[in-house]
């Protein structure tokens, strides 16, 4: 089995080198893939320096492909795949970083589970100086465990298993092609469009270890996205998990009109608590106060608090 970890990066090369640092310093071979979309800054240099010097020592982990125009983030993450030769595939954008044993925690626990299909595990926020601020929290029992295909959209859809960023997820590079990669009509959420596809074609593994690292900073692309198009960016992804839960959890899923107006109800509180009145009245409309809606607001406050693992959901523990 082989890892293939494709890092993207656009401008940005003081924080890229410690993302290329942290592939190449992992505690397994691995390939390192990185991908330039197009940058200005002096990435090309730092990176094909790189590589001249590993090959001179006869190493051969280090790919480089740089985009002869600038193709946005979705696009430069399917080259990275197309470009990579390992079974399974670990993501990284440049303004992250990897743990030196994240991708030997994560092949112990694939290699007990064949029918895996993607893999996340807990990721630290740090700051830009590298300065702990949270983590994300564990969702089960022991080190790893595995949910089983047929329950994996059933808790997507109700917030109890959510994958995370690209640097907390890998998957296997087979499922990421038949899945169709990341969709580059999309402006965010691609990742998270990415993994309700490719979780369709096996199980999915959760590690209970940080082994990852995102900065938190004032460039990260998710700072610049406005509260109305995350409203309903996060409407569109859940009407896509909603239309793949399994045939057993139909019984036991809210109405999607409920949810809906759940999602409106949660972003218009997150807009109010960011003093942003502008979004809230664009947001706000009366089936928001539902009853409903407020239930399962409840309901999603409760499960992100104490991560309460819903008994319909079978799992089985790979690593104590």
């Amino acid at each position: 089995m082989k890892f293939s970890v494709v890092i993207t990066t656009y401008n940005r090369l003081e924080l890229l080198q410690r993302a290329v640092t942290s592939a190449l310093q992992q505690t397994v071979q691995c390939e390192v893939v990185v991908v330039d979309d197009c940058s200005i800054d002096g990435t090309q240099e730092f990176v094909e320096t790189l590589y001249k010097q590993m090959y001179a020592r006869e190493d051969f982990r280090l790919v480089y492909h740089r985009n002869s125009k600038n193709l946005g983030h979705a696009a430069t993450v399917n080259i990275g795949v197309e470009k990579s030769s390992g079974d399974w595939i670990k993501f990284l954008d440049d303004d992250d970083y990897l743990a030196p044993n994240c991708l030997e925690e994560m092949t112990k626990a694939i290699m007990l589970q064949e029918d895996a299909a993607i893999c996340s595990c807990v990721a630290a926020q740090v700051d830009p100086n590298g300065i702990e601020i949270s983590r994300t929290p564990q969702l089960g029992p022991g080190k790893a465990y595995c949910i089983p295909q047929a329950d994996i959209h059933y808790g997507m859809l109700l917030e109890i298993i959510p994958f995370g960023t690209p640097v907390q997820v890998a998957c296997r590079r087979q499922a990421f092609l038949e899945s169709g990669g990341w969709d580059i009509n999309m402006t965010s959420c691609d990742d998270i469009d990415s993994w309700i596809r490719i979780s369709q074609f096996g199980d999915a593994i959760f590690l209970n270890q940080c082994l990852a690292f995102r900065t938190h900073w004032s460039g990260g692309y998710d700072q610049k996205i406005a509260f109305k198009q995350r409203l309903d960016t996060n409407i569109l992804m859940k009407e896509k998990i909603y239309a793949l839960v399994n045939a057993t959890h139909s019984g036991k899923i809210p109405k999607l009109e409920d949810m809906r107006s759940y999602l409106k109800l949660h972003w218009m509180l997150v807009a109010l608590k960011d003093k942003n009145i502008k979004s809230v009245f664009k947001i706000f409309e009366p089936s928001i106060l539902s009853l409903r809606a407020w239930w399962l607001l409840i309901s999603a406050f409760l499960v992100r608090r104490w991560r309460h693992q819903n008994s319909h959901i079978r799992k089985h523990i790979l690593i104590q």
